[in-house]
Parts: C-alpha cells; sequence; structure tokens
C-alpha cells in the first residue's frame, strides 16, 4: 500500500489551521469582552431651572462639561473598576456630583470621566485630584476649575463673569470673553499658560512667572505695562475694567489676541 505524506500532512496542517483560527477568535472575543466589561457606563439627566449650577468633585478622570440649548442637565460617565458610587444630588438648581464624599473610606477607586451637559447661561464649579477639566460654550456666572496635583484644563468659548483655572502641573488654555468689572485668574505650578482673549479687551494685569520669566503679552503690551526684572508684569489695558491675576511658578504666560 503507499502511503500518501502529501495528503496526510495537507489534512494535519489543515486541521492545525482551523484549530488555531478557532483559537483566535475565542482569544479575541474573550479580549474584547473584558474590555468591554472593564468600564461600567452612569447616565442620569434632570430638568434644567432657569439659574443652573454644577458642583462636581471628582477623585480622578476626565470631567468634560458642555453648554447646550436644552432645559435639562444630562450627566454620563464611564467608570473603571472598581466601579465608584455617584449619587448625583439636585439642591434648588444646583445639582452636586461629590465622588471624594460617596466613596469616603473605600480603597481603591478606579477613574471616572464625565461628559454633562447644561444649558449655556449656567455656573460651572468642578475640580478633581488628578486629570483633565475641560469645559465649553458656558456664558454663566462662574466657571472655576481645579486640579489639586496633575492635569491640563481648556476653557473654550467661555463667557463669564467669574474664571479660576488652577492646577500644579499641567496646561491652561483660555479661549472666551471679557466681561465688564469680570475677574479673572489663573495659577500653575508648572505647565503653560494661555489666554485668548479679543484685542478690545479692557482689564487690569498682575502677571507673575518668577522661575521662567516668560511673560509675552503679544498685542495687549503698552506704555502702562511695567515688567521689572521679568518676574512680574503689572499694568492696564484699555480703561482696566476687568481683572486678570496670572501666576505661573515654572512655566511661561502668553496673552493671544483673539
Amino acid at each position: 500500500m503507499k502511503l500518501d505524506l502529501h495528503n496526510l500532512f495537507g489534512s494535519s496542517a489543515s486541521k492545525k489551521t482551523t484549530v488555531l483560527l478557532w483559537l483566535s477568535v475565542v482569544f479575541f472575543m474573550l479580549s474584547f469582552s473584558g474590555a468591554a466589561s472593564a468600564q461600567k457606563k452612569f447616565a442620569r439627566s434632570y430638568p434644567a431651572t432657569k439659574n443652573v449650577r454644577l458642583q462636581l468633585t471628582n477623585r480622578t478622570g476626565t470631567v468634560t462639561v458642555e453648554g447646550w440649548d436644552r432645559p435639562e442637565v444630562a450627566i454620563s460617565a464611564y467608570l473603571e473598576k472598581p466601579a465608584a458610587n455617584i449619587e448625583p444630588q439636585n439642591l434648588s438648581g444646583t445639582i452636586v456630583i461629590n465622588l471624594v464624599k460617596d466613596n469616603q473610606g473605600r480603597g481603591e477607586v478606579g477613574a471616572v470621566n464625565f461628559l454633562v451637559r447644561i444649558p449655556y447661561h449656567s455656573s460651572v464649579d468642578i475640580e478633581t485630584k488628578m486629570g483633565n477639566l475641560n469645559v465649553s460654550n458656558i456664558q454663566g456666572n462662574l466657571v472655576r476649575a481645579h486640579i489639586s496635583t496633575e492635569g491640563s484644563i481648556t476653557l473654550l468659548n467661555v463667557l463669564a463673569n467669574a474664571v479660576s483655572a488652577e492646577n500644579g502641573i499641567g496646561d491652561i488654555f483660555f479661549d472666551g470673553e471679557i466681561s465688564r468689572d469680570g475677574n479673572y485668574r489663573f495659577t500653575s505650578m508648572r505647565g503653560n499658560i494661555n489666554l485668548r482673549i479679543p484685542y478690545e479687551s479692557s482689564f487690569k494685569l498682575v502677571a507673575t512667572a518668577p522661575s521662567s520669566r516668560n511673560i509675552s503679552l503679544g498685542s495687549f503690551s503698552n506704555g502702562s505695562m511695567s515688567f521689572g526684572d521679568g518676574r512680574r508684569v503689572i499694568g492696564r489695558v484699555g480703561d482696566g475694567s476687568a481683572t486678570f491675576t496670572v501666576t505661573n511658578q515654572r512655566g511661561n504666560i502668553a496673552f493671544i489676541r483673539r
């Protein structure tokens, strides 16, 4: 009897290929399932009153707040394991989310990434220990973003009477309008602070950059500015109706014409 080695090994190779292909599919499905189950989604919405205020305190993760034209506050979040507890409260028009309080006494808690949509004319007060904070299209009385350790802050298309952005390590970028008699404060330990405002803005300025001595006023530089030794710039633009206080311990400060 003649043994067909080609058919024998060809059939065996084909079976091995099929098995390997099947194992690859199983491995992919298990990996996808594991990645999908690694996050838990949270979603809730509230009817918005005329004056809405969002007060959100996160532990770690990215917080994004967007203004929209609906009379509704929509909160969605993706929770990494171990999932944090989230218990929002609606207190007379103030939406309060405090993950520090809600998870007090717990050990390790996974990052929580928020997306919150609120009416344009809302006030925003958000903070986190670590992670990026993003606010856009807000025209309320207050916008405050505070990061106690590391993360960048981005404020886009913001028109508020009071704006405060503070972080430890990370960049701060502000792009918005300046209100007459408004108060604007930007503080960082290390990173770049870039402020993009309209050319016709009027404000009193105190800008301090003790380590880098790099303070660029661009089109806003004028004869009333006192530069001293480069560590601090004090002066006025226009009639000085608003107030700007900018401090960057180890980074640069730049004003950009909008």
